[in-house]
């Protein structure tokens, strides 16, 4: 497999080793003492899957009292992937990824707890499994409006489709700061 670190810090982009021959292909979608060298929890505690059609945005989400690390894959299409850090206290604070992720070939992203998260689906239906490392508590769930202003997402063109909770998140900066996760620097090594 191969794991580049994208440029927000703990952010992963994982390819996983495909092994093709006449009948289909195989691959690990995970493997807890692999991924562990790279700081990937070895603990996932629920898996989501969602099915969208074109155009629709998912997020962009992030939990407070009960944090979830993500591990994203899409299984079917195509999706604009987005990763915003919410932590206050981050020198990354504000800052966005994008990163286009597909069934073929097969890639993973890893959004450790403290981010926001999100999807564009830019083919005409896709398939997103996320492993998350705590349990989804309803109560516990917030969110950035997806076109905020300020923040400039590189989104697609286009008029997206939104649950009516996604289109009522607010911007960036009208968060208020105990609803936004604390950053915690990493461990220093050695």
């Amino acid at each position: 497999m191969r794991v580049t670190r994208l440029p927000l810090e703990g952010i992963l982009l994982i390819e996983p080793k495909v092994f093709p021959d006449p009948r289909g292909h195989f691959l690990e979608t995970f493997q807890a003492r692999r991924y562990s060298e790279y700081g990937i929890p070895s603990e996932f505690v629920q898996d989501n899957l969602s099915y969208s059609v074109k155009d629709v945005v998912r997020g962009l989400h992030y939990q407070l009292r009960q944090p979830q690390g993500k591990l994203v894959m899409v299984l079917a299409g195509r999706v604009l992937d987005v990763v915003l850090d919410v932590r206050r206290g981050s020198p990354d604070f504000g800052r966005w990824i994008t990163i286009p992720l597909s069934a073929d070939p097969p890639q993973q992203l890893y959004v450790p707890p403290g981010f926001a998260h999100g999807f564009w689906v830019t083919s005409s239906t896709a398939q997103v499994l996320y492993k998350c490392t705590d349990f989804y508590a309803p109560g516990d769930e917030y969110g950035i409006i997806w076109n905020d202003p300020d923040l400039g997402i590189g989104w697609p063109a286009g008029e997206p489709l939104l649950s009516d909770k996604d289109a009522r998140f607010p911007v960036l900066r009208e968060v208020p700061p105990e609803y936004l996760p604390v950053f915690t620097p990493p461990a220093r090594k050695g």
